[in-house]
């Protein structure tokens, strides 16, 4: 029985310190924009650079040297 107290005590410490890192959260400000992350992974970092892009037209064209 006295195991249930222990185990009761623990659980409710417990509970205390996620409802303390809930409010530490809120107070921080870290859920104040809920929408910005949620379209964040449609946009891309970065644009392309014209080296990179398979469909330039300089690595595209073909020359005697590199035809063969």
């Amino acid at each position: 029985m006295n195991i249930l107290y222990f185990l009761i005590g623990c659980s409710v410490l417990m509970a205390l310190v996620f409802l303390g890192a809930f409010f530490w959260a809120m107070k921080d400000g870290q859920h104040n924009d809920v929408h910005t992350p949620g379209i964040r992974v449609l946009f891309d970092d970065e644009p392309p650079d014209a080296a990179e892009d398979p469909q330039s037209p300089k690595q595209n064209e073909k020359t005697d040297q590199n035809h063969f």
